[in-house]
C-alpha cells in the first residue's frame, strides 16, 4: 500500500452512490490525495449538502443521474481510470418496505456498472455488505464461509441476495472477461452524516437521545454488532483500491468489538449526557419495542455479527483504530451542529464542481 501520494500517479475515479454517507467521505479522501472525483448519484437517499465540503474543488464533478443509466454509466465510466460502486438501496426500513427498489437498483444497477467497466477495461471496487452472511451463527465470519439465508418470502433477506448477486457478477466477469475487480464486505459501518431515516441504528439512537426521548431498542436488545468508524473503512477501500493483490478477491472491512444493541443505546445516553454536563437514569431512557412492531410479522435478525479481518490485515496491513465513543463523540456533535464532528484525521477536504446542480441546496437523497 503507497504510504505517500509521490509513490503514486494521481487518478481519476467515479464514484457511484457518491452522495451518500460512505460515498461522500470516500469523495474526500480521494480529492485529498490528489485524485480526480466524479459522483454519479440520482439523490434518492443521498444529500448534496454531504458534498459540501469539496463544492467548488476543481478535481470534483457531480453528475444527477441513475446506475440504470447505461448510456450515462458508460460515458462515464469511459472517462474514468477507476470506479467505486457504492450506489446501493440500503437500510432495513427501506428494504422491507420496498424490496423490488432494492432488487432493481442493486441487481441491475450493478450489472449496469460491471458491464461498463468491463467494456472500457476498468478497475471496480464494490461494496457489499455483511449481510451477504445471513443468519450463519459461525463467528467471526470469513470470506469464503457459507451463507445461510431465510426464506424469500421474507423481503428482509431481498438485500442480502441482492448483494450477493452483485458479488457473482462481479467475480464473474472477473473470470471470463478479465475486469480487475475488488469487493469489499463493510460491517455496520458508522460515523457523522449517516442517517437514521431507514433503520440506521447509531443515528437513530443519538437523535433520540439529543431530543431527550426514549431510545428505541427492537427486540431484547442482546443482539450484538461491530462498528466500525467510517474513517478507517475509507481507509480500507483505498488501501485495497491501491493493492495489486487484492484484485479478484472478497474482503471483510469492520471492527471486532462487539457491543449488544442495548449496550450501544446505554454508551448513547452516557455520553449525550455527558456532553451536557447531566446526570442521567439509563435504565428509564430505554424502552423495547417488539420486532413486528417496528418491521412488521416475521421480521428476522441475526445474533451476532463479527468479521474475521485477517485476510485484509494480510494483504493491506489494515485495521481498525477508531474507538466506538470517539465515533459516538463525532455523531453527537454532528448532529447537535458542533464543527468538531469532522473526521479525526481531518485530511479530507471534499468538494464538487457539479454539473447543473448547487451543493448548498438541501435535497433528499441516497
Amino acid at each position: 500500500m503507497p504510504s505517500s501520494t509521490q509513490e503514486r500517479s494521481p487518478a481519476h475515479a467515479l464514484i457511484t452512490g457518491g452522495s451518500g454517507f460512505i460515498g461522500s467521505h470516500l469523495a474526500e479522501a480521494l480529492i485529498a490525495r490528489g485524485d480526480r472525483v466524479t459522483v454519479l448519484d440520482d439523490l434518492s437517499t443521498g444529500r448534496l449538502e454531504h458534498l459540501a465540503g469539496v463544492s467548488g474543488h476543481p478535481a470534483f464533478r457531480f453528475v444527477q443521474g441513475s446506475i440504470n443509466d447505461a448510456e450515462l454509466v458508460g460515458r462515464l465510466t469511459a472517462e474514468a481510470d477507476i470506479v467505486y460502486h457504492l450506489a446501493a438501496a440500503v437500510g432495513v426500513q427501506l428494504i422491507v418496505e420496498n424490496p423490488l427498489r432494492v432488487i432493481e437498483t442493486n441487481v441491475l444497477g450493478g450489472h449496469t456498472v460491471l458491464e461498463a467497466a468491463s467494456r472500457h477495461g476498468r478497475k471496480v471496487l464494490v461494496a457489499s455488505t455483511s449481510e451477504v452472511y445471513g443468519k450463519a451463527t459461525k463467528v467471526p465470519f470469513h470470506e469464503d464461509d457459507d451463507r445461510v439465508e431465510g426464506s424469500t418470502s421474507k423481503s428482509r433477506w431481498s438485500y442480502a441476495t441482492s448483494k450477493a448477486v452483485d458479488e457473482f457478477l462481479a467475480l464473474a466477469y472477473h473470470k471470463q472477461a478479465g475486469l480487475p475487480v475488488v469487493i469489499f464486505r463493510l460491517f455496520n459501518t458508522v460515523g457523522p452524516r449517516q442517517t437514521g431515516q431507514y433503520g440506521m441504528v447509531v443515528p437513530r439512537f443519538v437523535q433520540q437521545a439529543l431530543r431527550g426521548e426514549q431510545l428505541t431498542v427492537y427486540g431484547d436488545g442482546q443482539q450484538s454488532r461491530c462498528f466500525c468508524d467510517v474513517a478507517d473503512a475509507i481507509g480500507a477501500i483505498v488501501g485495497l483500491a491501491d493493492s495489486p493483490d487484492a484484485v479478484g478477491r472478497v474482503f471483510n472491512v469492520g471492527s471486532q468489538n462487539e457491543v449488544t444493541i442495548r449496550g450501544l443505546a446505554e454508551r448513547v445516553i452516557r455520553l449525550v449526557a455527558e456532553t451536557r454536563g447531566e446526570e442521567v437514569d439509563v435504565e428509564s431512557r430505554i424502552r423495547a419495542v417488539p420486532y413486528e412492531q417496528a418491521y412488521g410479522e416475521g421480521y428476522e435478525d441475526m445474533r451476532r455479527r463479527v468479521p474475521d479481518t485477517s485476510r485484509i490485515r494480510a494483504a493491506i496491513g489494515w485495521e481498525p483504530r477508531i474507538s466506538l465513543d470517539e465515533t459516538l463523540r463525532r455523531v453527537i456533535a454532528y448532529y447537535d451542529g458542533s464543527a468538531s464532528a469532522r473526521r479525526p484525521d481531518a485530511d479530507a477536504t471534499e468538494s464538487p464542481a457539479s454539473e447543473g446542480k448547487s451543493p448548498s441546496r438541501r435535497r433528499r437523497a441516497a
